[in-house]
């Protein structure tokens, strides 16, 4: 009956957008009042058959509450109005090249329900003069999922702000914290917090071209521009183009001499100052990055007023340890996930044998499931079966299950605290 009801909607939709006469849509919709109070008020076959006949005649625009799926080489991209009723960002994931891309969420996402996932960075050149599909196609498990934006144009940021929208992302971010010296030459990342007029103008292009929220990821600053006052003039600059919301990696960039890695490692966290952004700027969403490990670093940020936690590397190499208690410990759902290690192997399975079927190949999946089992028994031994076998003719989703089968049954079936201690321990004695 849920199919019937559906159905309908979309029927109802379909003979709107048809330019049918009011009264025939206010009979519609006291037919759908109906249909909630009495689920055999409406004849199912009439339903289906209207919603055939007049789906045949449109497609369903971008801004519709009735989602479309579009199917492109076995991965369905949303092509729709994000969701409505979204988690806040609490914790998020943080977005990493060659790391976040839609296998690696898709994973995630199996391990937490309500964390925020964000896409690779993408350039606006890209989107403009490439594949759409291949750049932005995501699956529609992965909400609520953010799209990462390079580029310093704001008219071609406010063009493909609106093409990401349309493939239903729930967010737009703009990158102005990646130190990369190709980046910075492309005029875009950390380089852009010397401008922050331009990054203002770039927010206001793109809020006026979406609904979805626009949010800014930067540093604290970068080379000598690293004062305190400049950080609250580049945050108060921005936020005139509509921002409120900003990702605060909470080191500051030095754009000549150090590595995008170095720029990771070698500057040090100044948390503090973060902290103080935001008693600065209470009207403002101030997310807080870098250097956060696990999930109990990221509540003492929560309690001491951060309205959220963005963690990179750590969720990526330490899925499990850092997303699975993540819906129970940061966002206090009960109804979160709460899976085995075993649990999430099961739910991949399927997945992975339709994206094969698609031609995707067997690595850019489970590469990505490398760190399920960091620290257990048999994580290694897991580890070494899936680089080894991975690339053998004839792998497939058997060749996953096999390299679990290194790993003891009772530690892929438990997620209780007493296994996280199990963990730590045997991570204390690797180290």
């Amino acid at each position: 009956r849920c199919c019937d009801r559906n159905c309908f909607t979309y029927a109802m939709q379909a003979l709107i957008r048809l330019s049918f006469t009011f009264p025939l849509f206010l009979f519609l919709a006291s037919l759908t009042k109906e249909l909630s109070a009495d689920q055999t008020a409406m004849s199912p076959s009439f339903v289906r058959s209207l919603a055939i006949h007049a789906g045949s005649k449109f497609s369903t625009p971008a801004s519709s509450s009735c989602r479309r799926i579009r199917f492109h080489c076995g991965m369905s991209s949303s092509h729709s109005q994000a969701p409505q009723d979204l988690p806040d960002r609490r914790l998020c994931v943080a977005p990493m090249m060659d790391w976040t891309d839609r296998y690696d969420r898709y994973f995630l996402r199996l391990i937490s329900k309500n964390t925020w996932m964000y896409s690779e960075m993408v350039t606006t050149s890209a989107i403009l003069n490439g594949n759409q599909d291949r750049l932005l196609g995501f699956f529609p498990q992965e909400h609520p999922i953010a799209l990462q934006l390079g580029g310093s144009d704001p008219e071609d940021l406010a063009k493909c702000a609106k093409v990401g929208e349309s493939y239903g992302y729930d967010e737009i971010n703009l990158n102005v914290g990646c130190p990369s010296e190709r980046v910075s030459t492309g005029s875009f990342g950390a380089c852009l917090m010397a401008e922050p007029e331009l990054v203002r103008d770039c927010v206001a292009a793109m809020r006026e071209s979406v609904k979805v929220p626009v949010t800014v990821k930067h540093r604290i600053g970068i080379d000598h521009l690293d004062s305190y006052d400049l950080l609250c003039k580049f945050v108060s600059t921005v936020e005139e183009g509509g921002c409120k919301t900003f990702i605060v990696h909470a080191r500051k960039a030095i754009l000549k001499g150090l590595s995008p890695k170095e720029n990771r490692e070698i500057p040090p966290l100044q948390y503090h100052v973060v902290h103080q952004l935001k008693q600065d700027f209470p009207q403002l969403e101030i997310i807080i990055n870098g250097g956060i490990t696990d999930l109990s670093q990221a509540r003492a940020h929560l309690e001491q007023g951060m309205d959220g936690v963005m963690i990179g590397r750590s969720a990526y190499h330490e899925p499990y340890k850092i997303l699975s208690r993540a819906d129970m410990e940061i966002y206090n759902d009960v109804n979160g996930y709460h899976k085995s290690r075993q649990q999430i192997i099961e739910e991949m399975l399927p997945f992975i044998d339709e994206q094969l079927k698609a031609g995707v190949s067997l690595n850019s999946i489970t590469r990505h499931m490398q760190g399920l089992f960091h620290g257990c028994p048999g994580g290694r031994a897991f580890r070494r079966h899936l680089s080894e076998n991975v690339h053998k003719e004839g792998s497939g989703s058997h060749t996953l299950w096999r390299a679990v089968e290194n790993i003891p049954e009772e530690v892929r079936l438990r997620v209780d605290e007493e296994m996280r201690r199990e963990e730590e321990k045997i991570e204390s004695m690797e180290v």
